[in-house]
């Protein structure tokens, strides 16, 4: 049996960093991926990374305002295959980094536990054991699937994973639920020119943002043609000849939409199918992640958790932040959880929106006093210049001591325009600190010259 310092479940994100921080100080390291065509993790291969690249295609289509189908067609066949280009080059990139190097091995098999020390194998050809002195659990997440009657072996009905790589362009895409990956989605492909329906059983949209807010983003999507079905309930996803037919309640009426692909986007879930914890004494709570303690370790003392699959915020950077958890406290830090700051997040619907901190909803349930700051996105002249005047922006400030409590950017370039804003909030500086910097202009970022003129 081999055996390593440290072995890694998974080449996600914080797991791969974590392996080569290892390897750099002579540590040897097992790596433990199950899919070949998942080196890198979520982001890289079936996450951010090909779904803004299908964004950035889906942009340049939109303008095409009087192109053909066929037009139409074409131009997402070549998105699809820059897509998988550049997941591909990624990918090998990520390979190469961990296996390149002489102190560690990386498995293409499933792992299991078998003790909280040693760690079973599958690949294609062999099984085997290995043992670990350190084991760090990095498997992500997996999309829920919904007990709807029909899914099972549709071939029209698709993970946002499977999606993105469909090459033959749907004209019509149904997606079951209004999450922000739903969203992103209908954004995206609204822009190839698909027509698209967003079906959610609650009646609101996004019910963790304000509702004026909510209310900003279902518009702008409406204005690329994107229809909502808030309400509904869906019984059934059928098979028809070249198509899906989805049956569907909808305020007291029954519909059949019909679809040449449906998307799933009711959420993800720890992956810890398989793995079986337990024999390691490891710790799931009920909805399927891993428990850990505030320095991301398992109930089993040699083990550790990071990234989706022990809960939470499902962000490739704070998979990353997982790892300076873990190595913070391998050499002698106390960086932990509890001092992680707010975390910024972006969902890339045209115009994007980001958000940071704590809504204008959350603040005034707490009994916080605050002020409210808000501009059209329509006043910014880079968003007239850009052609991408829809939108608003708004920031929650506390009424006495000026802190920002929290901002929610729908406009164009908001991902980058939230950082500053994060950083604000993390160094603890009022909003005047931002209202009174000098921009460059025309810029997007200027716009808190006048966002925070209070």
């Amino acid at each position: 049996m081999k055996k390593y310092d440290a072995v890694i479940i998974g080449f996600g994100k914080g797991g791969k960093t974590l392996a080569g921080k290892l390897a750099g100080q002579g540590k040897k390291v097992a790596m433990i991926e199950k899919d070949a065509g998942m080196y890198g993790g979520t982001c890289i291969n079936v996450g951010c990374i090909p779904s803004k690249s299908l964004v950035r295609s889906s942009g340049l289509a939109f303008n095409k305002k009087e192109a053909s189908p066929e037009e139409r067609a074409a131009d997402y066949e070549a998105a699809i295959d820059e897509k998988r280009r550049l997941t591909a080059m990624l990918r090998e990139k990520n390979f190469r980094k961990l296996d390149d190097l002489d102190n560690v091995d990386v498995f293409n098999g499933t792992a299991s536990f078998v003790s909280n020390t040693v760690v079973e194998v599958k690949t294609a050809l062999e099984t085997f054991e290995i043992e670990g002195e350190k084991i760090f659990i990095n498997t992500g997440g997996t999309p829920v699937i919904p007990p709807i009657k029909g899914l099972e072996g549709n071939p029209y009905v698709h993970t946002s994973a499977t999606l993105m790589d469909l090459r033959e362009y749907p004209k019509r895409l149904v997606i079951v639920g209004g999450g922000y990956i739903g969203l992103e989605f209908s954004s995206m492909y609204s822009g190839f020119g698909t027509e698209v329906t967003v079906l959610q059983d609650g009646e609101v949209l996004i019910p963790r943002e304000d509702r004026d807010v909510a209310e900003a983003i279902q518009g702008v999507l409406e204005s690329r043609g994107v229809t909502f079905k808030l309400g509904s309930r869906i019984w059934e996803i059928a098979q028809a000849d070249g198509h899906a037919l989805v049956k569907l309640t909808y305020k007291g009426e029954e519909e059949i939409l019909e679809a040449d692909a449906v998307l799933i986007a009711t959420g993800r879930k720890p992956n810890t199918e398989g793995l079986h914890p337990e024999r390691a004494g490891v710790e799931l709570n009920q909805r399927g992640a891993v428990v850990v303690d505030d320095e991301l370790k398992t109930t089993a003392d040699n083990i550790w958790a990071m990234g989706d699959v022990h809960g939470g915020l499902q962000f490739t950077y704070t998979s990353l932040d997982d790892f300076r958890i873990i190595w913070s406290r391998m050499i002698g830090g106390s960086y932990g959880l509890s001092k992680r700051k707010a975390v910024p997040y972006s969902v890339f619907i045209s115009p994007s929106y980001s958000r940071v901190g704590m809504s204008e909803t959350e603040a005034r349930k707490a009994d916080i006093p605050v002020k409210i700051a808000k501009l059209p996105a329509a006043a910014i002249p880079k968003a007239q210049v850009l052609k991408e005047p829809q939108g608003m922006l708004k920031a929650v400030i506390h009424e006495e001591t000026g802190q920002i409590l929290g901002a929610m950017l729908l406009c164009e370039e908001s991902y980058e325009m939230i950082n500053t804003i994060k950083l604000a909030m993390d160094l603890g500086a009022p909003y005047q600190v931002l209202r009174d910097q000098i921009y460059t202009h025309p810029t997007m970022s200027e716009a808190f010259n006048d966002l925070f003129n209070m």
